[in-house]
């Protein structure tokens, strides 16, 4: 393939009858393909906004690509109306950060004399009371939620707290990768893995089911035709591993090598010539992350060698 073409490239659309993209890596909500699991994790998503949450913790997890975030982008637009959201994208914060954070996703305001774990609970709490009194639900959504530290889950459990005598007043939502389920699981946090009331995995795509979301992709796109054959499309998905956002990569892909070659149906081949470039600079990358980390490694261990030797002590 031409490595000068310019990438993402849509010079490809014309050729394929293509009205936009099929294969853009954004969560855009009307390319969402629901498999079975997808389907399942939203109404876990669902259930969790809705009163069936009961002011506990829904925890949703999966790999990286399998469409955590799109959900969560879905779910945002079929918001009932008495639901309030507050969307934490970065989680690497201060436990005060996060509880400014959540005050400002939800517009509320602190005074402003005095910055404190306290002053900003105090306003979070006067604020879900009245929304409570509204008849109001307050949910907090928090993606990335494998990056929370301990003190970040205690903080976050701390505020499952809040309550009338009769009604949790803030439902809980952490989206995040598997190690989240490894965090949680963790005895230190046996408190916090006690109040989720909804668990659920997202796993890749089926085999049979990766043709099917190629089609809705480009069928959304406006495609005139289907251009992947039944090889490129098993091809595909063993590539992938049924990952969307990895399709997603290998498809535009192999849509710019079928246009560079002039071919309107793409075969097992051209899937191959399209991975060979984008699987390679992928591995180059992690190539040179681990060459960097093991010449630190040795670079400390020489360090430490010399100072022992320096004091005779080797």
């Amino acid at each position: 393939m031409n490595a000068a073409l310019p990438y993402p490239c849509a010079m490809y659309l014309s050729h394929y009858g293509l009205a936009e993209a099929p294969f853009a890596i954004t969560p855009d909500p009307r390319f969402v393909f629901l498999s079975e699991r997808h389907r399942d994790a939203l109404a876990h998503l669902m259930y969790g906004i809705g009163q069936g949450g009961s002011g506990g913790f829904v925890q949703l997890t999966g790999e990286v690509g399998t469409g955590k975030t799109t959900l969560c982008r879905l779910v945002l637009e079929q918001l009932p109306e008495n639901v309030r959201i507050a969307l934490v994208l970065n989680p690497k914060q201060t436990p005060l950060e996060l509880l400014e954070t959540i005050c400002e996703e939800l517009h509320v305001v602190a005074p402003t004399k005095r910055r404190s774990l306290k002053t900003q609970i105090d306003a979070l709490n006067e604020y879900l009371l009245q929304a409570y009194a509204q008849g109001l639900r307050v949910v907090l959504i928090i993606d990335e939620a494998q990056e929370l530290s301990r003190e970040l889950l205690e903080q976050i459990r701390l505020l499952t707290n809040l309550e009338t005598p009769t009604q949790k007043l803030l439902q809980i939502v952490l989206l995040g990768q598997p190690e989240l389920r490894e965090t949680l699981a963790r005895p230190a946090l046996r408190q916090l893995a006690q109040r989720i009331t909804a668990r659920y995995h997202l796993t890749p795509l089926q085999p049979g089911e990766t043709g099917a979301y190629l089609r809705h992709r480009m069928t959304v796109a406006a495609a005139s035709a289907f251009p992947f054959d039944d090889s490129a499309v098993r091809r595909l998905h063993l590539l992938s591993g049924g990952v969307p956002r990895l399709l997603n990569v290998l498809g535009e892909r192999a849509l710019l090598a079928g246009y560079v070659h002039g071919r309107q149906r793409i075969d097992a081949a051209l899937i191959d010539e399209a991975a060979a470039e984008v699987l390679a600079r992928r591995r180059e990358e992690n190539s040179g992350w681990r060459i960097l980390g093991w010449s630190l490694v040795l670079a400390g261990a020489a360090s430490l060698w010399l100072a022992l030797w320096s004091r005779g002590m080797i």
